[in-house]
């Protein structure tokens, strides 16, 4: 956006709907909710600098075409994506759109770095998250601010045609976004106010409460940067600013940092091994013996299984399309290594139901847990939920929020 008000005199942004174009992986119902709202945001954050946002349905290389006809434009800008399909994709459409007489760019904006700048010493990419993290570590003081959006967005005289967003069709048919709505609200206004919150209220606590789902001291920033609404260099710089006048939380910056480092390990790994969203990394569980039981995975997706933390973080995940991550890894363990049902259904579940599901994250994920992909623990690993509970919910009142049956027992009995 920014090369485009700099370099153009006017600018037309559009969103083109095409999710067939994802393959397999099409946005779940709990994207497409926030999908819907965070494009309305956007909708109205152009309005607000003289702008507007155009949607469209259908080829995203035809719409280009039709729309560079429509208004005269010669000039095509995008933000890179870097799941497998839309990688190659956008490889088709820039080399298109050349051939037909435009300029055409695209830019990292969601990530530090690209997924094939950080290489190991031999030029091979990495498949161990430490000495990853190692080498991004060391280059972070070379990346740039980020900078503030355009003050003004000059439209095309002619804009051309555009659908209503609700033509769309994104939200769910029946009331089960109701819970999702209460615990969210889309949009770069919100991610930045996310962000200062955080980093003025809860940086402090995050290496203690981090693992604690009991407690609200995570920054729940992973759908906004997802949907592109925050980028990790915003969340650098402001946890830098913090830092000034909180020199003593250095270390809970560090360790926030390094959480957003697993982002970018996701990604490296997704763009250097693209077949991991359906095949484990590691070759050797190609053959691994899964006891395949539809019962027990519909047991698991509804919080019935009997183990009050699984069950709490699956009826969380149901009702506001989001689980913390400690509980996420608890549920992963509890599916793979005590049922023994394949980490691909428990994968897409995730992938339907999670405001944040990203390909990449939920694959590293998965993977991890299951003991099949990058950095994976021994395969006979298992998360402990009973334990998992007394460390990390010592009052048990995460479970009880989640699963009220149980909210008259003692925590012996939780």
């Amino acid at each position: 956006l920014e090369t485009a008000c700099q370099l153009a005199e006017r600018v037309v942004a559009v969103y083109v709907h095409a999710p067939d174009e994802e393959g397999d992986w099409r946005p779940g119902a709990a994207s497409n909710w926030w999908l819907h709202h965070s494009l309305a945001a956007l909708s109205d954050a152009l309005q607000a600098r003289g702008g507007s946002l155009l949607i469209r349905r259908g080829s995203s290389l035809d719409e280009l075409l039709r729309l560079t006809r429509e208004t005269g434009a010669t000039q095509v800008y995008w933000n890179r994506l870097y799941e497998p399909r839309i990688e190659q994709r956008d490889a088709r459409i820039k080399l298109a759109l050349r051939e037909a007489g435009c300029t055409a760019e695209s830019f990292n904006a969601a990530l530090l770095f690209e997924p094939w700048q950080v290489l190991t010493g031999q030029g091979t990419p990495y498949r161990v998250f430490t000495p990853f993290w190692r080498e991004c570590r060391r280059r972070l003081e070379s990346l740039p601010l980020p900078r503030p959006a355009p003050a003004r967005i000059v439209p095309p005289r002619e804009a051309g045609s555009s659908l209503a967003l609700d033509a769309l069709e994104l939200l769910p048919r029946a009331n089960w976004g109701t819970g999702i709505a209460k615990a969210w609200r889309p949009g770069e206004s919100a991610a930045l106010e996310r962000l200062e919150s955080f980093c003025e209220q809860r940086l402090s606590r995050y290496p203690a409460g981090r693992n604690r789902p009991d407690l609200a001291d995570t920054s729940r920033l992973s759908a906004h940067l997802h949907f592109g609404e925050i980028a990790p260099r915003q969340c650098l710089a402001a946890v830098r600013a913090a830092l000034i006048d909180h020199p003593a939380d250095q270390q809970a910056a560090e360790e926030f940092l390094r959480e957003i480092g697993w982002r970018e390990f996701a990604h490296h790994l997704l763009h250097h091994f693209p077949h991991t969203p359906e095949q484990p990394l590691d070759k050797r569980f190609e053959r691994f013996p899964w006891d395949p039981d539809p019962g027990l995975l519909r047991a698991w997706q509804r919080g019935r299984t009997g183990i009050p933390m699984v069950d709490a973080g699956m009826r969380e995940l149901w009702e506001t399309g989001w689980m913390h991550n400690r509980v996420r890894m608890v549920v992963a363990s509890f599916l793979t290594k005590n049922l023994l049902q394949d980490w691909l259904g428990g994968a897409r579940w995730f992938w339907d139901t999670l405001v944040d599901a990203d390909l990449a994250s939920n694959t590293l994920g998965w993977q991890w847990t299951a003991g099949c992909g990058a950095d994976a623990a021994p395969y006979f690993r298992v998360f402990n939920p009973v334990l998992q509970a007394e460390r990390h919910d010592p009052a048990r009142e995460y479970i009880r929020r989640w699963i009220p049956e149980l909210a008259r027992l003692p925590d012996s009995h939780v």
